[in-house]
């Protein structure tokens, strides 16, 4: 009982840093030609300096329809779509979908939900995994 216990406190102590981990794992085992052509995907989508639309942000949502906190951030997408229409760029990758695989691997996705959201340029400004509030995101979009 004391190991459990002492388990359960050790893994929501460096819950973050497991995380971490896992990401850079799941990085590293991404192959230079997925690398390239996530990255040319990306670039052609999210990198508005370039491809003519007038979005500023990029928020993509790493998650699955039948996880319950993914579900509680359908809200926020919601909520990010309807105050900011013209500025961002509201995007949900759903994990089981095969076609985000490669997209997965590249962002090094292990928890989900995972937000991502990407500058101007389609590069990665912030990142943070679980649930998150309208609130909370509007202060890192500010």
């Amino acid at each position: 009982m004391i190991a459990l216990f002492v388990f359960i406190i050790f893994g929501l102590v460096f819950k973050d840093d497991m995380n971490d981990y896992l990401s850079a794992q799941m990085q590293e085992l991404t192959t230079p030609d997925i690398a390239k052509e996530s990255g040319t995907m990306i670039d052609s989508l999210y990198n508005y300096e370039t491809n003519g639309l007038s979005y500023e942000i990029t928020f993509l949502e790493f998650g699955a329809m039948n996880c319950s906190v993914c579900k509680r951030m359908q809200k926020v997408m919601e909520d990010i779509r309807i105050k900011y229409p013209k500025r961002i760029n509201v995007v949900f990758l759903n994990v089981m979908d095969p076609g985000n695989q490669k997209l997965m691997n590249f962002y090094g996705i292990s928890t989900i939900p995972t937000q991502v959201l990407l500058n101007v340029e389609g590069k990665q400004y912030y990142r943070h995994m679980g649930y998150i509030s309208t609130i909370e995101l509007e202060k890192v979009i500010q």
